[in-house]
């Protein structure tokens, strides 16, 4: 069964680390695309090794925009 998951990146030194919205489950990569794999690969072995994984409905995420920079 395929599933789609959402990913949320964030760069943080040299480092890009992704985070799954409906799990638990965190990875990183020195790039963009190795911190995707990285995080399917994490999720994959997550849901191999939890019998009754917890998935949380997907977040509705949207932008928004403020008057001044922080």
């Amino acid at each position: 069964m395929v599933r789609t998951f959402t990913a949320a990146v964030h760069e943080e030194d040299d480092w890009y680390v992704a985070r799954c919205l409906e799990l638990e489950v965190s990875s990183q990569g020195e790039t963009l695309d190795e911190a995707l794999t990285n995080l399917r690969e994490a999720v994959e072995v997550y849901l191999e090794e939890v019998s009754h994984p917890t998935i949380e409905a997907t977040p509705l995420v949207t932008s928004f925009q403020v008057g001044r920079a922080a």
